[in-house]
Parts: C-alpha cells; sequence; structure tokens
C-alpha cells in the first residue's frame, strides 16, 4: 500500500533563496506525524509547496496515495485527497459553515445525502452545531477556529491532512482541546502531518513519529525521546548533538552607530 504522503528530496527556493534544501519525509496512512522546527526553518513553506501556492522554484517529489501531486493545479490535489488547516483561517462573513461544507463536498464529489450526514454527525462529536449557520470563522475565538478547521476535515475526510501550527496563539486550554480534536480524527484511512514549533501539544497527544526542521531539511526523527531532548535543550541541542553548523548571516555587521544619520530614512 502506498504511504498518504512520500515526499523525496524537496528542494524549494524563491528568487534565488533556498528554502527547502533536499527535504524527505513519509508518513503512512493511519499515522500521525509531528514536524517541529523554530520559526524560518520552512515548516510552513513545506505546505504551500505541497498544496500549489505559486511563487516557488521546485525540485524533488511529492506523492499522496502514490500520485505525484507536484504536476497537479491546487484544485486537483486538493481533489486528489491533500488539504490543510491554516495557522490563521480566513474570515469569510456572509457564507455560512454549514454552506461552505457542502459545497466542498460536492467539488470533492461526495453526494449530498452522505455530506449532509457527516456534517450532523461531525457537528456533534466536535461540538460544532451551534457554529453551522454562522458565517465562516467570523467572531470565532482562536480555538473555535483551530476546532472548526479539524471538523472540516473530519467531513471532508481527506487521504492526507496538513495541520499547519495548529496550537499557534492558543492559551493552554485551547490547545489541550485541539490536541483532543486532532486525537478524535485518527483514522485508518488518513495520514495526518501536524507541523509546530512547540513541544506543549505534544503533552496531550501522542504522534507515531516526531520529525525535526532545521535549514529546509529534516535532520533527525524519533519518538517521545525527541520531543523531550527539545523541551529541555531546544532546538540547538539538536543542532549541537547532529554537528550541524549555524547558518551564517550575510553581509556586514551594523554598529549600533550605523542606524543614526543625518538622513534617518536612508537606514
Amino acid at each position: 500500500m502506498s504511504a498518504a504522503l512520500k515526499v523525496v528530496d524537496l528542494s524549494a527556493a524563491v528568487d534565488g533563496n533556498q528554502i527547502l534544501d533536499r527535504l524527505s519525509i513519509e508518513v503512512d496512512f493511519g499515522e500521525i506525524h509531528a514536524l517541529m522546527g523554530p520559526n524560518g526553518s520552512g515548516k510552513s513553506t513545506l505546505c504551500h509547496v505541497l498544496t500549489g501556492k505559486t511563487g516557488y522554484q521546485v525540485r524533488g517529489q511529492a506523492a499522496v496515495d502514490g500520485q505525484d501531486v507536484l504536476s497537479l493545479d491546487v484544485d486537483e490535489r486538493s481533489r486528489l485527497g491533500l488539504m490543510q488547516s491554516f495557522q490563521y483561517p480566513t474570515e469569510v462573513p456572509g457564507v455560512r459553515l454549514g454552506e461552505f461544507l457542502i459545497e466542498a463536498a460536492e467539488e470533492r464529489g461526495i453526494d449530498a445525502a452522505e455530506a449532509a450526514s457527516r456534517i450532523e454527525a461531525e457537528s456533534k462529536r466536535f461540538g460544532m452545531e451551534r457554529f453551522l449557520d454562522r458565517s465562516l470563522n467570523d467572531d470565532l475565538s482562536g480555538g473555535e477556529k483551530k476546532r472548526s478547521e479539524i471538523f472540516q476535515l473530519a467531513v471532508l475526510r481527506p487521504r492526507m491532512a496538513l495541520l499547519d501550527e495548529i496550537d499557534s496563539g492558543l492559551d493552554i486550554d485551547a490547545v489541550r482541546q485541539v490536541s483532543e480534536a486532532v486525537e478524535n480524527m485518527r483514522s485508518p484511512d488518513m495520514g495526518l502531518l501536524m507541523i509546530t514549533h512547540y513541544s506543549r501539544i505534544l503533552r496531550y497527544l501522542t504522534p507515531h513519529r516526531i520529525h525535526v526542521m532545521l535549514d529546509g531539511k529534516v535532520v533527525d526523527s524519533g519518538g517521545a525521546e525527541l520531543a523531550e531532548e527539545l523541551e529541555a535543550g531546544g532546538y540547538e541541542a539538536v543542532r549541537d548533538r547532529l554537528g550541524i553548523e549555524r547558518p551564517s548571516k550575510e553581509g556586514p555587521v551594523r554598529k549600533p552607530s550605523d542606524f543614526f544619520t543625518e538622513t534617518p530614512f536612508d537606514v
């Protein structure tokens, strides 16, 4: 059986600036993986490249359920079964959540009666009944927006789900609630890649595998012990253990006096 997601030697650049550097990762069906890394390591760029955001120069391979996605348009990748939960869900006033899901299900070839049945069942499971007649993400708290995203994934049932910074901006209670929602999404028919730079969400759910991303590539993979190492020493501890050099900073180092000029707008 093919993997839910298989990425091999994926590189991506913008205007000549390398962001992803021969990144490889594989997520099997029925598994939840966590991809962890500091800000600027390329985690969100990986999501952008996989889902088809334009503007990147891309090389390498990426497949969902054994089918190449890099050659497909955004809508074709979605119909194939690739979906993303966004770090900052967009508010769409005037478009009701329930109506949006009916339309999205139709685009994915899901029968209307089946879609309605899923919406009813999953809205109860995730406590979203009272939001179905409200505008999409409008006037929702951070935790409610993230729970809504997971609810949508549960209804549409992708083959591969990307959760980009699902715990970003949430207080500890909301992190726990979102973690429980992710756990409830476990399915033998879906792979899930959860992207984060905090280890706190791992206190409430147990991924099958944890990957550490530095400088645009996955540098280490493991289990709970890897999360414990990150909790204790941060990403620099992993960098030191693996002997990975810190990226050099381009350009001359500027002195504080350089920022004080007679024409401040020249800075």
